[in-house]
């Protein structure tokens, strides 16, 4: 079962690993990433650490490691909102709603 988990997680990892974009850096601005969810664009900008998210209010932002590892979670209260990403070096998968982005961190 325990292996069964792993795997699955694993597969889930690299696929939006390889599925997802690499968006932000910490030495650059990345431009920003738009997708609908209902009639709404949400938008997200990696600069650094920060993350900025426009247009998900009410969502919830989920940042998990490349290895399935949950990383934090944050609730989105406001239509425009900067998130400082409190997380060590490295690539992250992040989540709002059905928005899917991978980052990374430098």
């Amino acid at each position: 079962m325990r292996m069964t988990k792993r795997l699955l997680i694993i597969t889930l990892t690299t696929a939006l690993v390889l599925a997802a974009p690499m968006r932000g850096y910490a030495e650059e601005t990345a431009g920003p990433a738009t997708e609908q969810i209902d009639d709404r664009a949400v938008n997200v900008i990696v600069s650094g650490s920060i993350l900025s998210v426009t247009g998900a209010a009410g969502e919830t932002l989920e940042v998990v490691s490349l290895t399935g590892k949950h990383v934090m979670t944050v609730k989105i209260e406001s239509p425009a909102q900067r998130i400082e990403l409190n997380v060590p070096k490295g690539c992250y998968i992040l989540k709002i709603g059905k928005v899917v982005r991978k980052v990374a961190i430098r």
